[in-house]
């Protein structure tokens, strides 16, 4: 291909924000604009690869085996329904990553020199991490060009946000300088609550062009297709959840020519 991929760490340390269903359903968009997309699951629940067919029993390889067997990621490169998408999955055993992690060389970089050797064969690397701020997301933020951060439209939605973007301040500081904020993502927006509107209004007010124009919508499709292994363009390509992710993959392309300001800071 000649070029050098986008990575995009899919990051928020609170749980239940649409984290994976926005790893699994932005990769099936890039991937069905035919871009080339990876997708890999950093997270011990294992949620991004059953959520696009994968049996957990016939895996041949996940990424604890890059991590911390040695083995290419090459090797563990799964595909799936779509043609330009595949993924590395996980399972629970990466629950333990973190405390193995902690005595070996090169700790924070080991995702990213896993992912080096794959970055020219793809347009778009998305790293779907578990709602945490520990060593997992750590190599996922150091690995990543740009973070994207599910918010969900409720009351508490910036609670932790201040957390995590002083985390990717660190990061940057220590790690990876060029770590930009990719976006903000207004999730499980449901039009009738108060709430969600003016969480939505202060978002936007607060972040500006960091906040995509996209809001994904309570959808029931959207939680249904998980169980069917299938992403929702698979699903049902008609649901207001897929439109909704179509048109963040359509921004996401959109941003590579011109791309948003710095990130503004979370007090």
């Amino acid at each position: 291909m000649g070029h050098v991929g986008r990575i995009i760490c899919i990051s928020n340390q609170k749980g239940g924000v649409g984290k994976t269903t926005t790893a699994i359903n932005l990769a099936a968009s890039l991937a069905s604009a035919e871009r080339k997309v990876l997708l890999v699951d950093m997270d011990p629940q294992g949620n991004a690869g059953s959520g696009l067919g994968l049996k957990r029993d016939q895996l041949q390889g996940t990424v604890y085996d890059a991590l911390l067997g040695g083995r290419p990621m090459s090797e563990l490169l799964h595909s799936t329904e779509l043609r330009f998408l595949q993924v590395v999955p996980a399972t629970p055993d990466l629950t333990g990553a973190e405390v193995e992690l902690v005595n070996q060389e090169r700790r924070e970089y080991r995702l990213r020199d896993a992912l080096r050797p794959l970055a020219e064969q793809y347009d778009y690397i998305l790293i779907d991490c578990p709602p945490s701020l520990g060593l997992l997301t750590l190599n996922s933020l150091i690995a990543a060009d740009s973070v994207l951060i599910p918010l969900q439209c409720e009351y508490y939605a910036l609670e932790g946000l201040s957390q995590l973007n002083h985390t990717i301040d660190l990061v940057r500081q220590a790690f990876n300088p060029g770590l930009k904020m990719e976006g903000i993502l207004l999730t499980m927006f449901d039009s009738r609550a108060n709430i969600a509107n003016q969480v939505v209004a202060d978002v936007r007010e607060f972040f500006k062009e960091q906040v995509f124009t996209s809001v994904v919508p309570r959808n029931v499709r959207l939680s249904e297709c998980p169980s069917f292994g299938k992403p929702i363009l698979l699903y049902d390509i008609k649901s207001k959840g897929c439109e909704s992710y179509l048109a963040l993959g359509r921004e996401i392309m959109q941003r590579e020519a011109n791309p948003p300001p710095p990130a503004r800071k979370v007090a």
